[in-house]
């Protein structure tokens, strides 16, 4: 069995990305099942449709941008997908001392500022007419909300995590190169470095000088790069349920994917892939670790944010030197009356999946402490953030 469905030709995740980049990304990969020839068509014409728009942007704002000089001590959300990253994010950058990087500045990385005042409108009603919420989520769509910025990075760079997405059949090898750096010639991980600086600048410049928060799930295996660039960087790393975690992370991929692939594969192999993910990602992780000074490292429990997010924040704050609590505290009490309503996606877990994920993820338990399940009924689980 494959999966394969088409929802539209007409959609991708990294459709106003680089033209460039995408000719970079093609011309290492097997191409596309010829079922999607008309969804990489679409690609390949949108960003080539944009080229001027990126060009104009350069040109109008590149001087001030390279001129930007980047907070030395940004914060990174970090932590495997589905575990809490997005909530987190979210109630941070209620504090208005920090600047992040928006939805569409994530979609149009190259031309997010020229773009601003006509083109984001259009898209963002294009878009709240057909998800008013997140694909993968409750949360609604909103294209000035704080966004995960490997998107930005997708669409300026072949070395991204959701690549795999567009080429689900060699997603193993993307993941190794984009995501753990593993047998990357030294030259292509110094340009992705200076593509993720302009990045960041352009963002640092958009929002005023601002002291960055930076939420992406890959980084947690790019610890070591991004302490080159920062050596000064705060992280917090939140984690979550493992069972929890495989059974929405599952739904995320089988969600994501039909809107992004090019390829046909088998379902087998999307929770061989997502079993896979996590090992290397929290194994590299775990194995950095200890580069990031004390000072500037912090682990939450996605249930304890969940609880008490107001009492995780402050020991945020505290354990990595933040100013600002006491300002923000409002704004944080505000939005979170807000979600109050929030309902999470709810999923099945059954001994298929306790199985699997005791097998390929028992570091987890022995790491941070969670219950493991020897056996298990059919029980309903909640598996939203």
């Amino acid at each position: 069995m494959t999966h394969s469905a088409r929802p539209s030709h007409t959609e991708h995740p990294v459709a106003l990305g680089s033209f460039r980049s995408w000719l970079r990304l093609l011309r290492d990969r097997p191409r596309a099942d010829r079922a999607y020839i008309p969804r990489l068509s679409f690609v390949l014409f949108t960003t080539l449709l944009a080229s001027p728009l990126r060009l104009w942007e350069r040109i109008r704002y590149g001087r001030a941008i390279g001129r930007t000089a980047i907070h030395p001590s940004p914060v990174f959300i970090i932590g495997h997908w589905r575990s809490g990253t997005t909530h987190l994010q979210n109630l941070l950058c209620q504090d208005k001392n920090f600047g992040t990087l928006s939805t569409f500045q994530a979609m149009a990385p190259g031309f997010c500022i020229v773009g601003d005042k006509r083109i984001k409108p259009v898209l963002a009603k294009l878009a709240r007419k057909r998800y008013p919420t997140r694909l993968i989520d409750n949360i609604p769509l909103a294209f000035d909300a704080p966004q995960e910025d490997e998107f930005a990075i997708a669409g300026l760079s072949p070395l991204s995590f959701l690549h795999t997405f567009s080429f689900p059949r060699q997603a193993s090898d993307l993941f190794g190169k984009a995501v753990l750096f593993h047998k990357l010639p030294e030259i292509a991980r110094r340009g992705w470095c200076d593509m993720y600086l302009r990045l960041l600048r352009k963002i640092t410049w958009i929002r005023g000088g601002r002291r960055l928060v930076i939420k992406n799930c890959a980084h947690s295996a790019r610890i070591q790069t991004l302490l080159e660039l920062f050596p000064d960087a705060k992280f917090i790393h939140i984690h979550r349920n493992p069972y929890e975690v495989f059974v929405s992370t599952m739904h995320m991929h089988t969600t994501v994917l039909p809107r992004s692939q090019l390829q046909d594969i088998a379902l087998d192999q999307i929770e061989a892939n997502v079993l896979g993910f996590y090992s290397r990602l929290m194994e590299q992780f775990l194995a950095d670790k200890p580069l990031i000074p004390e000072r500037n490292l912090i682990e939450i429990r996605y249930e304890d944010l969940e609880r008490a997010p107001l009492a995780q924040l402050e020991g945020i704050y505290e354990a990595l030197g933040l100013p600002g609590f006491s300002d923000a505290e409002p704004d944080f009490c505000a939005y979170v009356e807000s979600i109050s309503d929030y309902r999470k996606n709810a999923y099945t877990l059954n001994e298929d999946i306790v199985a699997k994920v005791n097998e390929h993820w028992h570091m987890t338990f022995k790491e941070w402490g969670y219950d493991r399940i020897a056996s298990s009924p059919q029980v309903e689980v909640n598996t939203g953030g």
